[in-house]
């Protein structure tokens, strides 16, 4: 797990891999706009160090700082919900 504050153990490995995508998609999109941390952290509003958890996928950065320095460079996310896995009775849980 990323260092930096605890996040509970029943997050699968999927939403912490959705993490780092969001961060390396921020460090991509700062480095080909030819900006530095600096210069992102100071139009986002917060410490340079805020930029750096961002970019290393660190999971306990406040999700408003991470879809704040996306949506900085021109990217948007969407949640997509994933489908219940059946009950054992084989119904899909309502």
């Amino acid at each position: 797990m990323a260092q930096g504050k605890r996040i509970s153990s029943d997050i699968g490995d999927d939403a912490i891999q959705a993490i780092k995508a969001f961060g390396a998609a921020a460090k991509l999109a700062r480095t080909t706009a030819g900006e530095g941390q600096a210069a992102a952290a100071t139009r986002l509003g917060v410490h340079v160090q805020t930029i750096a958890r961002i970019e290393s996928g660190e999971p306990g950065v406040a999700i408003g700082h991470v879809l704040g320095m996306l949506a900085l460079y021109g990217i948007s996310a969407a949640l997509q919900q994933q489908q219940q896995p059946p009950t054992e009775s084989g119904e899909r849980p309502s």
